[in-house]
C-alpha cells in the first residue's frame, strides 16, 4: 500500500476521467472508513489529467467506496451447478482449466472454446487473451461485452472511412458551433463530456445543440432543438437533413470530389426523404426536420455524439454511416470543432478495439478475414504460417447458440455478468445451465453469472493492479495500482498468462508485470492506424496520459485524424453509404403495442456489480421503474408508482410506473442495471430480443415490443408483501 496519492484512470464509463486517489489516512490521522469499517481512500479529479481537467462524476467520487464489499478472495470450484463451491488453491484451479481446455481442444478443436471478456479489461490483459486464443489455440472466440456497446460503431467507422478509431478529440467540444447528439443522454452516461460541452454552450450563444431522442432527458432539456422521433426512424432523419443541404445547396462540392466516393449512390437514395414524409416517419413536424437541417448548414464546425441509441440497433452500422455521410457532404471532417464522434461505453472499450478485442478483429485494428493481417501476427507471435483462422469466431450471441447446441464445450467469462447484460434473458440462461464447463473471472462475488460457473477466479480489479485504458478520444492512460489485492485476487494478465504457461504455451506467456506486456503489444501497432510503438509504461507515468497516434518515430501526431484529409481505404477517400431506412426488428403491433427502450441512469453501471454496493449510489437509485407517457396511462388506467407487468414475446418483468410527459407516446422505458439480485422480476433483458445489424452484429437491445399490464398492488411495500406470500 503506498503512503501517497497515485494517479489513475476511472474505471465507469469510455470518458476515462483521470483520478487522483489518496490513502485511507493522511500521518497522523484516523483511518477513514465505510459504514462497514472498511478503509476507504480518498478519490478526487485528476486536475492535470487533458481528458477530465479534474471534473468528476458520483460514480468516480464514490469508485473506492466499493472496493473490499463482496469481493472473490480465492478460487472456488464444484464439480456440478446443483453443488455448492469449495473453497480450491490456485494450482488446482488452474490446473483444472489447463487441463479441461487441453482435453476440449484435442477431442473437439480450440473451436469448441470461447472466452468473453470486457471493457472492463485492462489493454494487457486484453492483449494476452487475444495471443492465447486467436494465436496460440487458433481460435477467434473471443468477443466481449463491447460487442452489445460499441461493435456498430466500429463498423461504421470502417466502412465509411476506412479504419475504426474517433476522428475527434474533447477540444472539440469547446469549439464546435453546433454538437448534434443523437442516441445518447450524454448528461445522464457521460456527464464530463456533457458538463464540458453545456459550459460551452452557454457562453457562446450562437452555439446551437440539437438532440435526437424519444425521451425528453436531461440532455435534452438544454437543447435549442430537441427532436423526438419514433424509435428506429434514426436514418429517416439523418437522410432527410441531408435531403435538404442537397436541396439548399449547402455542401462542400470540392471535399465530395476530391476526398470522398460513392456520393451519386448517397444523393440518390436521399431523394426518397422530403421533409413532410420525414416528419411523418419520425413522429415529429417538417419545420423540426427543416431547422435541424438549418442549423446544420449553417454552422462551420459540427460535431456529431452518439452512443448506444444509435448502435444498439438492427441496422446500427447504416445509422452510424448515415450520421457520418452529412459530415462528408458538408466536410465536417479532420478539422477542429467538428466531426462524427462515437461516445465510447465503457473505460477501456477504446482500448479492446485496438487490441482486437472482438470475435472478427486482430491487434493493431487488423482483421481475421485479411490474409495480410493474419500473416504480420504470425511472424510477430512467432507462429507456424496459416496458424491464425480466417473465420471470425463466434459472437456473444453466437457463444449462446453455441451453449445451446452442445458445439461450446468450454465458456471462459472474464469481468463481465452476461446474465443480466445479454438480450432474450431466459434464453441465456437456459444456456449457460446447459455450459458443461464454465469459468468465471471477477472480482465480487456472487454475481448473477456466478451461478453458472464451475469454477471461480478472484480478479484483482481497480487500484489493485496496473495497466493501460484508452478512453473515447484516444488518450491513453496508465493506471496505476494503489493497493494489495484482496486476498488472493490476481489480475487478469497473469491468470490468463498461468493458464496458457501449464497448456504448453510459456516461451509467448514469460512476463512477469503488465509492463512486459505492454511493451510487446505496442510493437504489433507499428505503421498501424494505431501506432503506440511510442508508448510505455514508463513514459506513460513519466509524461502523463497521452493520445494515439504516438509512433516512436516521427513527428508527433495531431489530435485529431484525418487533417490531411486523406483515408486509410483503397483509394484514400471516405466512402458515402446509400442506406434506406429498415425500421425496428420487432415494431410495436396490435397484441403488443408499446415500444421498450432501454438505458442507463445516472449514478449506476451496467449491472450494479459495483455501483450496487456503494451506498450513496443506491439511495440516488433505489429501484427500478418503467416511464410511460400520461395518456397512455389513462388508457391503461395507470396510477403513478403503481407496479406493472411488461410483456414481450421472451419474458416478463415488473416495475413501478412513472408517468411522465417526458417520454413520447406509445414508448415505454426502464433502466438496465437491475438484476436478479438487486430486484426480484425487474430484468430489463428479460423482454428484449437478439436479433442483430447484419453488419456489426450488435444486437437491438434499444428496442423491441411490449404489452403492458397494471397490477393489483401500487406500491412497493404491498408488492414486497406480495412477493413473499407467494414465494
Amino acid at each position: 500500500m503506498t503512503d501517497s496519492s497515485i494517479k489513475t484512470q476511472c474505471p465507469y464509463c469510455g470518458v476515462g476521467c483521470g483520478l487522483e486517489v489518496s490513502p485511507p489516512a493522511a500521518p497522523g490521522k484516523a483511518v477513514n472508513r465505510d459504514s462497514q469499517g472498511n478503509p476507504v481512500w480518498k478519490v478526487k479529479g485528476d486536475r492535470h489529467h487533458p481528458s477530465s481537467q479534474g471534473m468528476v462524476c458520483v460514480k468516480g467520487a464514490t469508485v473506492a467506496e466499493s472496493i473490499d464489499r463482496d469481493r472473490l478472495r480465492y478460487p472456488m470450484l464444484r464439480e456440478s451447478l446443483d453443488q455448492p463451491f469449495r473453497r480450491a488453491s490456485w494450482d488446482e484451479a488452474l490446473d483444472l482449466i489447463a487441463n479441461r481446455l487441453k482435453t476440449v481442444c484435442d477431442e473437439s478443436g480450440a473451436n469448441a472454446t470461447c472466452m468473453y471478456g470486457s471493457g472492463q479489461m485492462q489493454t494487457e490483459e486484453y492483449y494476452v487473451a487475444q495471443k492465447l486464443l486467436k494465436g496460440c489455440l487458433g481460435t477467434n472466440n473471443f468477443d466481449s461485452n463491447s460487442r452489445l456497446c460499441m461493435s456498430s460503431a466500429v463498423a461504421g467507422y470502417v466502412q465509411s472511412l476506412g479504419s475504426d478509431g474517433p476522428p475527434c478529440c474533447y477540444e472539440d467540444l469547446d469549439l464546435t458551433d453546433c454538437a448534434f447528439i443523437i442516441g445518447s443522454n450524454t448528461a445522464e452516461c457521460h456527464p464530463i463530456v456533457f458538463n464540458r460541452l453545456q459550459k460551452h454552450h452557454k457562453r457562446n450563444h450562437h452555439v446551437k445543440l440539437i438532440v435526437v431522442d424519444p425521451r425528453r432527458t436531461p440532455t435534452a432539456e438544454v437543447a435549442d432543438l430537441h427532436l423526438a422521433i419514433q424509435p428506429g426512424t434514426d436514418i429517416d432523419l439523418l437522410n432527410g437533413i441531408g435531403y435538404l443541404l442537397l436541396q439548399w445547396g449547402e455542401i462542400d462540392r470540392s471535399f465530395i470530389d476530391e476526398c470522398t466516393s460513392k456520393f451519386s449512390d448517397f444523393a440518390e437514395v436521399v431523394q426518397h426523404y422530403p421533409p413532410q414524409e420525414v416528419a411523418k416517419r419520425c413522429g415529429i413536424s417538417a419545420k423540426e426536420v427543416e431547422l435541424a437541417a438549418r442549423y446544420w448548414s449553417e454552422s462551420k464546425r459540427v460535431l456529431s455524439l452518439w452512443s448506444q441509441g444509435v448502435n444498439q440497433s438492427s441496422e446500427g452500422t447504416a445509422k452510424v454511416c448515415s450520421l457520418i455521410n452529412l459530415h462528408l457532404l458538408t466536410g465536417q471532417i479532420g478539422k477542429p470543432g467538428c466531426g462524427p464522434f462515437s461516445l465510447t461505453g465503457q473505460p477501456n472499450a477504446m482500448g479492446g478495439r485496438e487490441v482486437g478485442g472482438l470475435a472478427h478483429l486482430l491487434p493493431g485494428y487488423r482483421s481475421v478475414s485479411n490474409a495480410q493481417h493474419r500473416q504480420e501476427l504470425e511472424h510477430l507471435w512467432q507462429l507456424p504460417p496459416g496458424q491464425i483462422s480466417p473465420s471470425p469466431g463466434r459472437t456473444a450471441w453466437d457463444i449462446i447458440r453455441g451453449l445451446e447446441t452442445g458445439e461450446v464445450q468450454f465458456l471462459w467469462v472474464v469481468a463481465t455478468n452476461p446474465a443480466v447484460s445479454l438480450p432474450d434473458l431466459e434464453r441465456v440462461k437456459a444456456a449457460l445451465a446447459k455450459s458443461p464447463f464454465t469459468v468465471c473471472q471477477d472480482a465480487y462475488y456472487p454475481t448473477e453469472t456466478t451461478a453458472y460457473a464451475h469454477v471461480l477466479l478472484p480478479a484483482a480489479q481497480w487500484g489493485e493492479k496496473t495497466g493501460v485504458m484508452t478512453n473515447s478520444e484516444r488518450v491513453v492512460t496508465l493506471c496505476s495500482a494503489f493497493r494489495s489485492p484482496v486476498g488472493e485476487a490476481k489480475p487478469d494478465w497473469e491468470i490468463i498468462s498461468q493458464v496458457a504457461r501449464r497448456i504448453g504455451f510459456g516461451n509467448k506467456f514469460a512476463f512477469t508485470s503488465s509492463a512486459q506486456v505492454y511493451a510487446e503489444y505496442v510493437q504489433v501497432t507499428r505503421d498501424r492506424p494505431c501506432d503506440m510503438t511510442g508508448l510505455s509504461h514508463e513514459r506513460l507515468l513519466a509524461d502523463g496520459p497521452t493520445q494515439w497516434p504516438c509512433p516512436d518515430r516521427g513527428n508527433a501526431s495531431p489530435k485529431r485524424l484525418y487533417t490531411d484529409l486523406r483515408f486509410p481505404t483503397a483509394d484514400g477517400r471516405a466512402k458515402f453509404s446509400a442506406c434506406h431506412s429498415q425500421g425496428l426488428a420487432e415494431p410495436a403491433d396490435p397484441e403488443y403495442p408499446f415500444v421498450l427502450t432501454t438505458g442507463r441512469l445516472y449514478g449506476h453501471w451496467h449491472t450494479q456489480t459495483r455501483t450496487g454496493r456503494i451506498d450513496k449510489i443506491k439511495q440516488m437509485h433505489p429501484e427500478p421503474f418503467m416511464e410511460i407517457h400520461p395518456r397512455d396511462a389513462r388508457t391503461l388506467g395507470i396510477e403513478d408508482n403503481q407496479w406493472v407487468e411488461v410483456r414481450s414475446r421472451r419474458g416478463i418483468a415488473q416495475f413501478p410506473a412513472k408517468i411522465t410527459s417526458a417520454i413520447a407516446p406509445n414508448t415505454v422505458f426502464v433502466p438496465m442495471h437491475w438484476g436478479y439480485l438487486w430486484a426480484d422480476k425487474s430484468e430489463a433483458n428479460a423482454l428484449t430480443h437478439p436479433k442483430s445489424c447484419p453488419h456489426s452484429l450488435q444486437p437491438e437491445l434499444k428496442a423491441c415490443a411490449v404489452q403492458i399490464v397494471p397490477l393489483a398492488v401500487k406500491s412497493t411495500d404491498e408488492r414486497r408483501l406480495s412477493v413473499l406470500q407467494n414465494s
